[in-house]
């Protein structure tokens, strides 16, 4: 390992940051060695309010746009120790606790090329500019405490895929839907069962749940576009099975055969609910599927009118990554990947990153900003204590970043 160090200037920086745990919300060390070794380079770094740090290294062509890197410091795990191993082309741990590949691969590569751009006087540049943000993994609350009105850059790369070559063009939101039935009459499950005004709403919500589309909705040659997942269903009596749990020993994994088992079977249902997640890269999409499940709500709303009532809500909890328009970036990933002889997967991703943040908001010249997210290398088993990294496809994708400043700066 320490011959590898010696000779990859970024395979030392990546080590050295892998090597300072950085829970989310606990990145003060790591952000404090980054900012030591910016200042070591003579790079301008600081942190804002909320502890996202942010290095810029200024224009020498004024005609050029300036590019926004962006990674983040935190990673999954805790502050235990992070013993760090070689096996062959392989990065890991001792198996005791994640890597931190994810996202300290982006952050070392930015890092790289903020020294060597800094270093590099012939290299006419529109300026690069970084952000790391904090509390990426649990809530996002780095990015969206960052003061995107202070960002110079249009363009912007999300450094945190991980497969070397990706190049995501857009992402999915992440709206929740909630589905609440209630029948208008309960009653006893003998006495009363003959009543035909005495409707069960358990078994009308597995109605409706029937009717809602599960799965993919739309997709193009990118990947799914919008789609729909039903996360669970309540109803019945479960009440006293619940209240039961908050005072036992059982296991969480327990849980549901649990409630099937004490649940309250003699009672006709007057309450069930169902809650889905809705993921899409295109609006317009999620609102037709949004518009079809209201249509057929509407028509059970009709059909058992002075019965029951189906009620639907939706609320929005990351907005959708949407492929921009402009094409610049995709351009410029194509000509920077033929010079170094990569093949790049130009692709959608049907799940959350920053880009969303990014996507949505504008810079300090009133510009949406336009990012894309970009693999630095083959990252394996992220988030686990199996996590690895293969450092040969890391060198190369740190080419394929520097072989795309200098193309960004060609336009």
């Amino acid at each position: 390992m320490e011959t590898l160090r010696k000779k990859y200037k970024l395979i030392d920086i990546f080590t050295e940051l892998v090597s300072i745990p950085s829970p989310s919300l606990h990145e003060d060390n790591v952000a404090k060695k980054i900012t030591d070794i910016f200042k070591e380079h003579g790079i301008k770094v600081s942190k804002d309010t909320y502890g996202n740090v942010k290095a810029m290294i200024d224009a020498v062509d004024n005609t050029k746009k300036p590019l926004l890197l962006s990674a983040h410091m935190d990673v999954v795990g805790d502050d235990s120790p992070v013993n760090i191993k070689l096996n062959g082309n392989i990065i890991e741990t001792d198996k005791t606790r994640t890597l931190g590949a994810d996202d300290k691969a982006g952050v070392a590569a930015a890092i790289m090329l903020a020294i060597e751009i800094s270093q590099n006087k012939e290299l006419k540049h529109g300026g690069l500019e970084i952000v790391f943000t904090r509390d990426e993994e649990q809530n996002m609350s780095g990015i969206h405490n960052l003061k995107m009105e202070e960002l110079n850059s249009e363009y912007a790369l999300v450094l945190d895929a991980d497969k070397l070559g990706q190049v995501q063009i857009s992402g999915a939101s992440y709206t929740k839907l909630v589905i609440k039935i209630n029948a208008l009459k309960g009653g006893h499950s003998g006495i009363d069962i003959d009543d035909k005004s005495r409707l069960n709403a358990a078994k009308l919500i597995a109605e409706l749940v029937n009717e809602i589309p599960q799965g993919v909705y739309k997709k193009d040659e990118f990947g799914v576009i919008t789609s729909i997942n039903l996360g669970v269903i309540t109803g019945g009596g479960i009440e006293t099975a619940i209240d039961n749990i908050k005072h036992s020993e059982i296991k969480s994994s327990e849980y549901n055969d649990y409630i099937l088992d004490k649940a309250v079977t003699n009672v006709i249902n007057t309450k069930a609910g169902a809650a889905y997640s809705i993921r899409s890269s295109d609006r317009v999409f999620e609102q037709n599927l949004i518009a079809d499940i209201e249509n057929i709500i509407e028509k059970f709303n009709k059909k058992y009118e002075g019965l029951a009532i189906a009620l639907m809500e939706t609320s929005e909890h990351l907005p959708p990554f949407e492929k921009s328009d402009d094409e610049t970036l995709i351009n410029v990933a194509k000509k920077a990947a033929a010079n170094i002889n990569l093949t790049p997967d130009i692709s959608s991703f049907h799940a959350g990153a920053e880009t969303h943040i990014y996507a949505n908001s504008k810079n300090k010249y009133g510009h949406t900003i336009k990012p894309i997210l970009i693999g630095m290398a083959d990252v394996y088993n992220m988030h686990s204590s199996d996590e690895k990294i293969d450092y040969i496809t890391y060198l190369k994708g740190y080419e394929f970043l520097k072989s795309f400043f200098i193309e960004f700066n060609k336009i």
